[in-house]
């Protein structure tokens, strides 16, 4: 099997990509930021853990983002890592423990009534539309977590090579917060949720 790598804007996370479906497309993606978050979701996710340095696993539609301790070099913990993926998709077995499922921000809908419902379904659509798919390719994930109609302060995580970059905080305000205040003027400021 062939596992090709590239490198993130998160220079301690990388995008490793097996050549096959992980989630499967039109699957969201599902963060593991601690061993025990990975040991209940996910077999693969629970295997990574086990290469020492790994500090949090996000799995994509085609692509696992594997996120490293600062102290630990790549080329020590990339061969293990390599030769786990490689391992796990030769033996066939389920990337997802049962119930297992990405939780998906309609969900959050539900939480919202009238207009402030109508501005929380434009800011999702942006988001899964023109955020998603542009930080996917950089091995991450932005989703929505909460809006504020009285202060109009938009949540969103920060999730695989996303949590913890350097330019994350760039990329919320400059991009992100720019675009939803263009086309959604209730927007008033977005936050990364803690």
């Amino acid at each position: 099997m062939f596992i090709q790598t590239e490198d993130t804007p998160n220079p301690q996370s990388m995008k490793f990509l097996p050549g096959r479906a992980v989630l499967g497309a039109g699957e969201l993606g599902i963060d593991f930021p601690t061993l025990e978050t990975a040991q209940a979701g996910s077999p693969l996710a629970g295997l990574l853990f086990e290469t020492d340095g790994v500090m949090g696993v996000y799995l994509g539609a085609d692509f696992i983002t594997v996120t490293k301790a600062e102290a630990v070099e790549w080329r020590h913990v990339k061969p293990a890592i390599l030769g786990a993926i490689a391992d796990f998709f030769t033996a066939g077995l389920p990337v997802l423990h049962e119930g297992a499922v990405p939780s998906s921000p309609a969900t959050a809908l539900d939480d919202y009534e009238g207009e402030d419902r109508e501005t929380v379904e434009q800011i999702i659509e942006l988001i899964e539309t023109r955020v998603r798919p542009a930080v996917a390719a950089d091995g991450g994930d932005i989703v929505f977590k909460h809006f504020e109609p009285r202060t109009g302060v938009v949540f969103l995580s920060m999730q695989g090579a996303c949590a913890g970059c350097p330019s994350s905080t760039m990329t919320l305000k400059a991009g992100i917060e720019n675009m939803l205040k263009h086309y959604v003027p209730e927007v008033v400021k977005v936050e990364a949720a803690v």
